[in-house]
């Protein structure tokens, strides 16, 4: 794929999570356009199962109206120098209480390539173990340990993009 490149950018907005850049582009006939883009730190996503269960997520999603969205763990780049896998450790002890052993990266997806430049990285995490990790406050997180027998189940429910993804890896990496 190659690389487009701005001739300029403008920083429109500034929010906690992301900022909004208005960038002037050119197009191989020579006219210019522009494209307003999210800029993100870029996120992380991970499938963690013990053999048995899969341990998934449950959340309010304010932005698209849903009291309980069923999601694998997942969380922003947002601690300033922080490593993909760092950050993957991280929220799954915040999120599911969790450590693992062992980790593999599976892929890593553009969510929104229309108009956010974030990258999600989706792991691996098994050979788990507790950590006694606890949800950032005001988070507000019900774990959900799902049979890894009933995957299909899972893949069929499911709405949220990063966990159809990382869960149809996953029934291609065990199958």
């Amino acid at each position: 794929m190659a690389a487009v490149d701005p001739l300029s950018a403008e920083t429109a907005f500034t929010s906690k999570i992301f900022d909004v850049e208005v960038r002037r582009y050119r197009d191989p006939d020579g006219g210019e356009y522009e494209r307003q883009v999210a800029v993100h730190p870029g996120a992380v996503a991970i499938v963690a199962h013990d053999e048995r269960e899969l341990y998934l997520v449950r959340q309010p999603r304010e932005a698209i109206g849903a009291d309980a969205v069923l999601e694998i763990p997942a969380g922003t780049m947002d601690v300033e120098g922080e490593s993909e896998l760092d950050c993957a450790r991280r929220e799954l002890s915040e999120e599911v209480g969790m450590a693992a052993a062992r980790w593999e990266t599976l892929r890593a997806i553009y969510p929104t390539p229309g108009w956010a430049d974030e990258t999600t990285t989706i792991f691996l995490a098994t050979e788990l173990s507790p950590s006694g990790g606890e949800p950032e406050e005001g988070e507000r997180i019900e774990l959900v340990r799902w049979p890894l027998e009933r995957l299909e189940e899972a893949i069929a429910t499911v709405d949220d993009a990063k966990t159809l993804i990382g869960l149809l890896l996953l029934r291609e990496r065990l199958s």
